[in-house]
């Protein structure tokens, strides 16, 4: 014979029991089922309450209050579960959200592949005591060529592959104009860098209408191309591998004069001109070497135009383009590729603390 504590105990037990598996319920059905397990003719509280007359007389009128307040709890907790399920039904019917659903983690962006390495560059130069400066992109004659040692006429020209606005004003072919407008604002010593877009009439595997690239000047009593050599080196070594080699090869540049083009050994086969399984490096063409940017020392003719004395100050100057260095730096073999905005591409540069 069951005690009255025994069975006041299994009533009170069916709430908790009965409230974990509605909690588990995802379905009507299920909950039906629950329903019929607890509250059913041959359910568990009537197999409880049958016992109840086999109870001493005075203890019986207790333990049914019990098994009736239980029951009350049983059908108020099936209730409250119901209303739940059938909202959510409603609401996945008319409008197919359903809230019980886990929360889509939303899509979250980064910085462009180029903007990084604008940033990397600008971070290295800064390190170096360099200042930034910018401009506009649309630019007189004067300081896009004339000013740079570029009068009308000049065969050099030709290499900008222009796009006039008119016939004095242009899109800047190069951020060298920055050169001339930060030193006829500032006397020296100065060191800038000047990042920024710029614009040419050029469109094909490795080259854009649109593209960035950074001049970088230094002007002071003394400056020569060792001081050139030692900058450049520093920053090839930081943007891309402490163990890169640099190289300087004789060239021209209007505004320069020595002027250089800049060499470093290849970053994808390390200088062998092979990669790892023995065949060609694509990138270097087998040489080892890759070319990253172009140089000089500050012409006098260009000092000239901004009042500075040729004979108390020199200066070097370089520049850049942005997305080559990028294409070395994440090995990629189309310039396209930056501009096409193509998630799958621009996903992979995703990563922590680059958002």
């Amino acid at each position: 014979m069951s005690s009255a504590q025994e069975i006041n105990a299994s009533l009170k037990s069916l709430i908790q029991e009965f409230e974990e598996i509605l909690d588990q319920a995802s379905s009507l059905q299920e909950v039906e089922e629950a329903r019929v397990a607890f509250l059913g003719r041959k359910g568990r509280l009537a197999g409880i309450m049958s016992k109840l007359p086999g109870l001493d007389p005075h203890d019986r009128p207790q333990a049914g209050r019990t098994a009736n307040q239980v029951k009350s709890e049983l059908n108020r907790l099936l209730e409250d579960k119901k209303k739940v399920l059938e909202t959510k039904s409603r609401s996945v019917q008319d409008t197919g959200f359903d809230p019980s659903l886990p929360g889509r983690i939303p899509d979250v962006g980064s910085l462009h592949p180029v903007t990084r390495v604008v940033q990397d560059i600008c971070n290295i130069f800064v390190g170096l005591g360099f200042d930034i400066v910018t401009g506009p992109e649309v630019e007189t004659d004067f300081y896009n060529f004339e000013a740079l040692n570029l009068p009308p006429g000049h065969p050099a020209r030709d290499m900008q592959d222009t796009l006039y606005i008119t016939e004095s004003l242009v899109l800047r072919t190069h951020t060298s104009p920055l050169q001339i407008r930060t030193m006829e604002k500032r006397s020296p010593p100065l060191a800038a860098i000047a990042p920024g877009k710029v614009y040419r009439r050029d469109s094909d595997l490795t080259h854009t209408p649109m593209f960035h690239q950074i001049e970088g000047f230094l002007v002071d009593t003394r400056v020569s191309m060792a001081d050139l050599r030692g900058t450049l080196t520093a920053f090839a070594q930081r943007i891309f591998d402490p163990g890169v080699k640099i190289r300087f090869r004789p060239s021209f540049f209007p505004f320069t004069e020595p002027s250089a083009e800049v060499d470093i050994s290849c970053v994808m086969c390390q200088g062998r001109g092979r990669v790892h399984d023995g065949t060609a490096c694509r990138v270097c063409k087998e040489t080892g070497w890759v070319e990253v940017l172009g140089c000089g020392m500050i012409d006098p003719e260009v000092f000239l135009q901004v009042g500075y004395d040729p004979e108390e100050y020199t200066g070097f100057a370089f520049g850049l383009g942005v997305e080559r260095v990028a294409m070395l730096k994440y090995g990629i073999n189309d310039l396209r590729m930056f501009f096409e905005n193509d998630l799958k591409f621009l996903n992979q540069f995703i990563q922590a603390g680059h958002r």
